[in-house]
């Protein structure tokens, strides 16, 4: 004897083959047919009611998922009813997965959080308490970061909304919206427009001073330290330093900064080239320097060496012994003043270089005492 549900798939299974006999002469049969068959769509949305769905938006998904079984139907591939069932749970379960789920989570994941769900009831219903990931990942056969994955994206299944009443601590029982309870002010916000300037103001430094900054406050290095890398002394970094930062102050502050090379070295607090001239006996001449020498102050040594050779000496004595650092374009001023002493025939020497200008003085291939 046949169950009421195993007759009424009996009817649908002789009423398909019947709608296959029909289906090319009657164009009405295919309507027919679907109408007849709405109740098995109807009970299949009954199973997936109360999950959080609106059961009419179920029924038409399981009607869609009908008239796609009639449409696919192939009589000979067996029971209308079983192919009709499973493409019908089937179009359920894709509008579970990709309509309902509020951040879209990968497709594995969310078959891991249904899977989960499952173990999870038997779990808890064997030994009598829930279970821990572990336990989980072991049951399914998976990783305990992808259980933590799957459990992580079934958050995002259901969303709350930023505009939900709640009621607000610090409102004597009044109400806000959530969105309103979650943030702080950034205050970050107001240098945004200090930062957009330091950029641009860093773009015009020259690629030394810009390095010592960066190795100064980006890579936490001691003045001795960038001194090392940079084969300055410390005096040196300590001074462009100061001149850089201060260049900057002003550069902030002002609406047309100032030209990096204009910069009036006593203003921004370091101090210029001392040059002291001293005539000896003998046709010689001393002029001694005192400070740093590199491209700011350059142009000061080199007239300082024109200077002392208009006075028409027999022997020009560049004295260096206060000269803890030369660059470059020191090197370029020195080189400038021999070439201007041999044209004038005046006998051009240094003394008392330090051992650092000594070696760069060597590298450079400039003659000293």
């Amino acid at each position: 004897m046949h169950s009421e549900q195993d007759t009424a798939q009996l009817n649908l299974d002789e009423e398909a083959a019947r709608y296959g006999e029909r289906a090319a002469q009657e164009p009405s049969a295919r309507a027919e047919f679907v109408e007849l068959c709405l109740p098995l769509a109807h009970r299949l949305a009954h199973r997936y009611r109360g999950r959080g769905e609106p059961f009419a938006d179920l029924e038409q998904v399981a009607r869609l998922g009908l008239v796609k079984a009639v449409d696919r139907y192939d009589a000979e591939r067996g029971s209308f009813t079983a192919f009709a069932v499973i493409t019908i749970l089937g179009e359920l379960r894709k509008h579970f997965r990709d309509r309902t789920w509020g951040v879209r989570a990968p497709r594995r994941l969310q078959d891991l959080v249904v899977q989960i769900r499952h173990a999870g009831s038997d779990l808890t219903n064997t030994l009598s308490r829930a279970p821990s990931n572990t336990e989980l990942a072991d049951r399914l056969h998976t990783t305990t970061d992808e259980v933590d994955k799957a459990m992580l994206s079934a958050a995002g299944y259901t969303l709350l909304s930023l505009n939900a009443p709640v009621t607000s601590p610090g409102s004597g029982g009044g109400t806000a919206e959530r969105g309103d309870l979650i943030g702080e002010v950034d205050g970050d916000l107001t240098a945004i427009d200090d930062r957009l300037t330091i950029q641009s103001l860093l773009d015009r430094l020259p690629e030394r001073e810009r390095r010592i900054l960066i190795l100064r406050f980006y890579g936490n290095l001691t003045q001795v330290e960038i001194a090392q890398r940079c084969g300055i002394s410390q005096m040196h970094v300590s001074r462009l330093l100061s001149k850089t930062l201060t260049w900057l102050r002003h550069a902030m502050l002002s609406d047309t900064p100032p030209h990096w090379g204009d910069v009036d070295e006593p203003a921004m607090g370091a101090p210029r080239l001392r040059v002291t001239t001293t005539p000896a006996g003998g046709g010689t001449l001393t002029v001694a320097l005192g400070g740093e020498v590199d491209r700011d102050c350059a142009g000061e040594l080199r007239q300082a060496i024109l200077n002392g050779l208009a006075r028409r000496p027999n022997t020009l004595h560049l004295d260096m012994s206060a000269v803890p650092f030369i660059d470059a374009a020191g090197v370029s001023a020195l080189v400038s003043g021999y070439q201007e002493a041999r044209r004038a025939a005046v006998e051009f020497r240094l003394r008392g270089t330090q051992p650092h200008v000594r070696r760069i003085l060597d590298v450079a291939r400039v003659p000293y005492m």
